[in-house]
């Protein structure tokens, strides 16, 4: 009690003495104002005496905005400022506020320079095909917006002798989204734009669906549609700026797989390679999906081949490759397409269960399957080396994201670099993960989501999604008919053949020890779940090398 005593003591001593030196300070102040206000005076008494050269001298190194005493003083530099008006003051702070933008911004259409209008609209005639092919001339040499798939078609038609009406036609149809200005929506659009991030940041938070991906995608959604804020404007914009450096050029996606590849370990695929059928079989999904565009294409949403290509990829539940393959192809849905990929990777505890339930039978959810063999170090790290030859050899599109989760899982297993192989996983992975979530979250405007085409692309995901869970019990269920009573796989595993990893084979884990406690199948379902991660990889390589290069 006594300490607490003198502890108040001194507090109260320390703010007596703050006060008594800043009165005396203040009065101090006074004196030394109303002395200056003297000598201004004074020296203003002599200045009207002198001769008129000196007073014009004197006029210019003591301006007459410095004249004056008490209230009438002004302040050095503000002639020609009226006094302020209190209704203007309150107006302008009002106009200041977010709620005032909000509500005044109306939004504009999309618009398009006459150049980019030549460029998009299909040629009718010889003149307006050779005028069109002139601008083409241009664009590809030029420094230009356009995305680097659309510009290397447009060379290959330039160089092409036997180009036509035709094949022009075709490269104007796919590229003409790739527009510039996507416009500007009204304020209350981005208000709701808001709302979504918000609505984001709790799935991530309150209810752990994917926080480490989720938090700072609703985070950049809430900030890039804060009207006024200007963090999407290039080129000084925060997010505007990690979208064009990492995200845009497909470089934030590389280097996740690179910490994919120093977290993974292949050993369950490698101790039963088998299990990488059911990994390829739920890519089934992914190419399904096609057909799911043609049939939205009917109802009037015009995807072309490349955005379904884009779209379909989410079918493996693997944002990085959606980011990638959404780049090359289709960057004027990288967003929604990114948002659907993370979404459905973060609800995979819910969207699965229900299908697997539906696809098995109980006694074939409680078959029991031994632990994967013991692999030897030799075996993981021949693994990757032969992974990245065989892509380079025969798939080169998927070598860049085959050979990042090489390069990673390469580092990891020889232990020649434990320092590195470290930094993959966790500085380097958590600090690409921020920023390409950010980035991610930049494009969650309402010029790019609050469309027919956006609804299309999250069902289009979703039946992805179930396709390709689907895809990888069923493929269990065939390989069963060829195996021996003892030796029988349990179907859940199948559905660990989506590249979410480790979540699907929690999930799988999870539904078999709800009907069997002592049913252990976790082990055996990584093979399938990292053998995911390699087949979508592919998968986005097969798009690219058929489509990009058109």
């Amino acid at each position: 009690m006594d300490l607490q005593k003198n502890f108040k003591r001194q507090v109260l001593g320390v703010s007596l003495a703050i006060m008594g030196i800043a009165f005396v300070l203040s009065v101090g102040s006074n004196v030394l104002a109303q002395t200056a206000d003297s000598s201004a005076g004074q020296a203003s008494a002599e200045q009207a005496s002198a001769p008129v050269a000196i007073a014009e001298t004197s006029t210019d190194n003591a301006p007459a905005a410095n004249s004056g005493t008490g209230l009438s003083r002004k302040i050095k530099g503000s002639d020609g400022i009226s006094n302020i008006d209190p209704v203007k003051f309150l107006k302008g702070i009002w106009n200041s506020t977010g709620i005032s933008k909000i509500i005044s911004t109306k939004g504009a259409p999309v618009k398009t320079d006459a150049d980019d209008v030549d460029l998009y609209k299909q040629p009718t005639s010889k003149e307006e095909y050779d005028s069109m092919m002139a601008k083409v001339q241009e664009l590809t040499t030029a420094d230009n917006d356009l995305p680097k798939t659309t510009i290397n078609k447009l060379r290959v038609a330039i160089q092409d002798p036997n180009a036509n009406d035709e094949v022009l036609s075709e490269i104007v149809e796919e590229s003409a989204n790739h527009v510039k200005d996507w416009g500007t929506a009204p304020g209350w659009q981005s208000f709701i734009m808001m709302a979504i991030g918000f609505l984001i940041v709790y799935l991530g938070a309150g209810r752990g669906f994917e926080p480490l991906l989720l938090i700072p995608i609703g985070f950049g959604t809430i900030l890039v549609n804060a009207v006024g804020a200007g963090m999407g404007n290039l080129p000084d914009g925060m997010l505007a700026i990690i979208y064009k450096a990492g995200v845009g050029n497909e470089f934030f996606p590389m280097l996740i797989f690179m910490g994919i590849g120093a977290m993974t370990d292949f050993g369950p695929l490698i101790a039963n390679p088998k299990t990488a059928l059911l990994g390829g079989a739920a890519q089934f999904g992914v190419f399904f999906t096609l057909f799911g565009v043609a049939v939205l294409n009917i109802f009037g949403l015009n995807y072309n081949i490349m955005q379904a290509c884009a779209i379909a990829i989410i079918g493996g539940a693997d944002g990085p490759t959606s980011i990638y393959v959404s780049g090359k192809l289709a960057p004027e849905l990288m967003a929604v397409i990114a948002v659907a990929a993370y979404s459905y990777m973060a609800l995979v505890p819910m969207i699965q269960p229900p299908i697997m339930k539906l696809l098995t039978t109980k006694k074939q959810r409680m078959i029991h399957m031994p632990n994967p063999r013991q692999v030897s170090k030799a075996e993981k790290v021949l693994f990757p080396m032969m992974l990245l030859l065989l892509t380079i050899l025969l798939l080169p599109p998927a070598a860049p994201l085959i050979g990042m989760l090489a390069f990673g899982n390469f580092v990891k297993e020889s232990g020649a670099a434990v320092r590195l192989s470290k930094t993959m996983e966790n500085e380097l992975m958590n600090i690409v993960s921020i920023l390409l979530s950010l980035g991610v979250g930049s494009q969650m405007t309402p010029e790019k989501i609050i469309k027919g085409e956006s609804v299309g692309i999250i069902v289009l995901g979703l039946v992805a999604f179930g396709v390709a869970t689907a895809g990888g019990i069923c493929m269990a269920h065939i390989m069963n008919l060829f195996m021996p009573k003892d030796k029988k796989l349990n179907p859940l595993i199948g559905s660990a053949g989506v590249s979410a990893v480790p979540m699907a084979a929690r999930v799988a884990h999870k539904v078999a020890q709800s009907e069997d406690p002592s049913n252990f199948i976790l082990m055996n379902a990584m093979g399938p779940n990292v053998s995911g991660v390699i087949g979508t990889a592919i998968a986005a390589g097969v798009f690219i090398a058929t489509y990009a290069s058109r």
